[in-house]
């Protein structure tokens, strides 16, 4: 049997300095603190700018599609600049977009702000991976690629820890100095990277970009507004329609429709023997797609997850933010540690049977926690649940981006490194998207048929407590909606009595759907490579 080269023990090659490591992990931090740090923002910003919330959230919005629209034409930059030179200079940059979210006198200079990160994301994306290459060898090299793992995992926790707290006792413009501090100390480590060289060569193909560009920003916003705008017929909140029709699968088409365009046209330019934006042969190879089909999935459940915890906890249960981030602890630690360890057993078994493993530990979690969860997040069974899951998602992050890293030449790293931001970007929109559209798809199928089956509560009643437009909402909330109406005491007991117990079943069907697309990643995981580390080529 023969493996990658990548494979070679680390004994037989160069060990470094963990020094440079320390940079581009901190790296990682910056971008993953970002985003963590902007959600917990939103009501600051809101009472400072006196601006609804929807504008305010647009700081994340930009973010996210600047990242996703960029990444490819960023790693090209990278390859045509050198990766150490265009790293500083984008890091600087995004340093500078913390000044701006720090003195922004207005929402739109703190939008222009999250838009320069955005892009400088969508370079520093791909030059971690190319820079991990150029720097470290071997086992080196595969724990520093589950460094970046775990360090996204660390930034969620300790954005929702600091940064809670900050914008709880200081405000939400100190969250950013955070922001503005790592920044300083990743460009003042990046010093300790090798030097290299710009391919002045290499020419960007805008067409390419475009195409691509165009078609993920299509696919985020039609996926991130299925809810809002409506899964099929448009709703009033949409901000247009096609002979009734919601925008948001318009959108979808059209971004499926973009980006087979940018295929076809890729594949033209690499038979002319033309640079093309991102080297199709990096997804050559029958494993290495598996490897890109698995990282949608396992980013997909972990959005689903990180959407569907928060939104009961805060939402259902009227908590703060801070408890979501304590709730969720056990369940960020554990990715943190185990992405972080998972490389020790890549010497005794191959990526398709950890894989194999870890899907079973997620479609394991997940089927156990649709049994066990209630309304008390803090139960012992709810935070085994949790832990067994991160358990899994720690272990695939870390295994299926190694799998791609190591299955090319150093010179394509720069592509890999494009096509996971590119893979997790949407996989984060379609996971949170389609999860909350398909829980309240439920919720209100659910409502709907039990009205009918408690005669205790009318159907008029029901309409002007709005449970026949059904979404998540606390039992506070509803009494005071139910209170506004001609419901008896008894009625409003009913009616929230009915919305517990279907909410409670929603997120338990959740939790099973979101276990059968687990078991599904059974079908790519199969098909990952067999080799173990200490198999060399």
């Amino acid at each position: 049997m023969t493996a990658s080269p990548s494979t070679i023990p680390a004994t037989d090659a160069e060990r470094r300095s963990w020094g440079p490591m320390i940079g581009l992990f901190l790296a990682q931090v910056l971008m993953s603190f970002n985003v963590a740090a902007l959600p917990i923002s939103l009501g600051g910003m809101v009472q400072d700018f006196d601006v609804p919330p929807t504008v305010a959230s647009s700081t994340i919005v930009v973010y996210g599609l600047a990242v996703a629209a960029f990444v490819m034409t960023g790693a090209k930059l990278g390859q045509r600049v050198g990766w150490v030179l265009i790293f500083r200079i984008v890091v600087v940059a995004f340093a500078g977009s913390s000044l701006i979210m720090i003195f922004s006198p207005n929402a739109g200079w703190a939008i222009a702000g999250q838009f320069i990160a955005g892009s400088c994301a969508a370079i520093i994306v791909p030059a971690l991976v190319a820079l991990i290459t150029e720097n470290y060898e071997g086992e080196q090299q595969a724990t520093a690629v589950g460094s970046l793992g775990s360090a996204r995992a660390f930034s969620g926790l300790s954005a929702f820890l600091l940064g809670g707290t900050l914008g709880t006792l200081v405000g939400w413009r100190p969250i950013f100095v955070v922001t503005l501090a790592l920044a300083v100390a990743v460009f003042a480590l990046s010093f300790t990277l090798r030097p290299d060289r710009g391919n002045r060569s290499i020419r960007i193909d805008l067409v390419a970009s475009a195409l691509i560009g165009a078609s993920i920003v299509a696919l985020s916003l039609g996926f991130n507004n299925l809810n809002g705008w409506g899964i099929l017929l448009a709703r009033d909140t949409a901000p247009f329609s096609v002979l009734g029709v919601s925008p948001a699968p318009i959108l979808v088409v059209l971004g499926i429709i973009l980006g087979q365009l940018f295929f076809l046209w890729t594949r033209g330019r690499m038979r002319a023997e033309k640079v093309p934006l991102v080297d199709l042969s990096v997804l050559g190879r029958p494993s290495e797609r598996a490897a890109v089909y698995a990282m949608f999935i396992i980013v997909a459940m972990e959005a689903a997850v990180n959407f569907t915890v928060p939104t009961y906890i805060q939402v259902v249960q009227g908590r703060t933010p801070f408890d979501t981030s304590l709730a969720m602890m056990p369940f960020n630690l554990t990715v943190f540690v185990t992405a972080t360890l998972i490389v020790r057993f890549y010497r005794r078994f191959s990526p398709r049977a950890i894989a194999l493993a870890a899907f079973g530990l997620t479609t394991g979690a997940l089927v156990w926690l649709a049994f066990v969860v209630t309304n008390n997040w803090e139960t012992l069974p709810t935070i085994l649940g949790l832990i067994v899951f991160g358990m899994g998602q720690g272990a695939l992050v870390t295994l299926v981006f190694n799998v791609l890293v190591t299955a090319v030449p150093k010179e394509l790293a720069g592509d890999v490194g494009s096509i996971r931001g590119t893979t997790q970007n949407l996989a984060s929109a379609v996971g949170t998207a389609v999860m909350g559209a398909v829980l309240v798809t439920i919720l209100s199928a659910g409502i709907a048929t039990a009205v009918e089956a408690h005669p205790e509560l009318p159907q008029d009643i029901a309409e002007q407590a709005g449970l026949d437009r059904a979404n998540f909402i606390s039992n506070q909330a509803l009494e005071e909606r139910l209170a506004e109406t001609s419901a008896t005491q008894a009625q409003i007991e009913a009616a929230v009595g009915l919305n517990e117990e279907q909410r409670l079943r929603t997120l338990k069907i959740g939790f099973l759907i979101l276990a059968g697309v687990s078991a599904a990643a059974a079908i790519p995981a199969s098909r990952l490579p067999r080799y173990r580390g200490s198999e060399t080529a």
